[in-house]
């Protein structure tokens, strides 16, 4: 069967690569055909093969307050709850995710949040009613618009480095319900709904930061069981192709979080999105959107949140102030950018 009648294949696919994202959900209801052509991961990568893919920001954020029959803000709740806002810097477009259903009130607190092949990724973190560590993954597809539950993690763990490369998430370190730090690593292949084990790191490493750097999963940082806060300058990295550790040391400076916070500059050192303006110095998350780096924080701890977009390839690394809608303004504890 023609992909697009009358046409030949591979005219019909290129026709198919070009659609918008936000078309996907739709088209994939013309046909069998379509739908699986379009949840395949050689649609996805040729779209992103010829520059067709869109970068957003997922952002993990604080719910506005609630408020009673008398329109006051509700007091006593015992922590702040978390959605998802997707933040498209091209179109300046703000758009809440639905919530997972099992979480209808908020999502898990502290939970990691990564991108796999234009899909978003939810791991682990506390029960967002009992605080109690939770193992469970969801992944949420801009395609269909629906959130699926995908295998749990093999242990509860809080605090750990992930970051994803070429369909799988890589988590590494953290701590277990007990509050020890961890040492263990662990691959997730979101396609195939499957965990497996990866050698230990050198070290325990509680909440360390994960991310990306060439052909390598880097974990930036981190504290042992017995050093609670007192964060190492070292970072490990796994090469993917070897599948092995190595240590190196001092790429990490200062005894400081890395959580959220941590980028690449061009010279491969390590930086702090933290130290690049004071307006972002407490709370920094930033977000790698390619040319852009979109960076969330504020000067000081209850300051009003500052929402910012970096033009990278300027090289000058300044700070350009991003209008917000009121209901995403709250403070930001992590997010990830989605390629869809």
């Amino acid at each position: 069967m023609e992909i697009i009648p009358c046409l030949p294949e591979d005219i019909g696919f290129e026709c198919l690569t070009r659609l918008s994202y936000t078309t996907h959900r739709v088209a994939s209801r013309v046909c069998h055909q379509w739908r699986v052509l379009l949840q395949s991961k050689e649609f996805y990568y040729q779209r992103k093969k010829e520059g067709k893919t869109h970068k957003v920001a997922c952002l993990v954020y604080s719910l506005p307050s609630q408020t009673g029959s008398d329109g006051r803000k509700q007091t006593g709740s015992p922590s702040p709850s978390y959605g998802i806002v997707v933040f498209d810097p091209v179109n300046d477009n703000w758009v809440k995710l639905n919530p997972i259903p099992k979480y209808p009130n908020g999502l898990p607190l502290f939970c990691q949040v990564s991108s796999v092949e234009g899909k978003l990724v939810v791991m682990g973190g506390w029960d967002p009613v009992s605080w109690d560590p939770v193992s469970h993954v969801f992944v949420y597809d801009f395609m269909t618009q629906r959130w699926t539950q995908g295998n749990d993690m093999p242990s509860k763990r809080s605090f750990f480095a992930a970051s994803a490369f070429d369909g799988r998430v890589y988590i590494a370190g953290g701590h277990d319900e007990s509050k020890n730090a961890l040492k263990s690593a662990w691959v997730y292949s979101v396609r195939e709904d499957e965990w497996n084990e990866l050698t230990e790191l050198s070290e325990e490493r509680d909440e360390c930061q994960g991310l990306i750097v060439g052909n390598e999963f880097w974990v930036v940082s981190g504290y042992g069981t017995e050093r609670q806060g007192i964060f190492e300058e070292s970072v490990e990295s796994f090469e993917l192709e070897t599948r092995q550790w190595k240590r190196v040391e001092g790429k990490w400076s200062g005894n400081r979080c890395p959580r959220g916070c941590v980028g690449v500059s061009k010279d491969g050192n390590l930086m702090s999105w933290a130290d690049l303006d004071s307006r972002v110095r407490v709370g920094a998350c930033a977000v790698d959107l390619g040319d852009l780096t979109f960076v969330t924080g504020s000067a000081y701890q209850g300051a009003t949140q500052g929402f910012f977009l970096v033009d990278v390839k300027k090289g000058e690394k300044k700070l350009e102030q991003v209008n917000v809608p009121n209901e995403f303004s709250g403070f930001v504890q992590s997010g990830c950018c989605v390629e869809i």
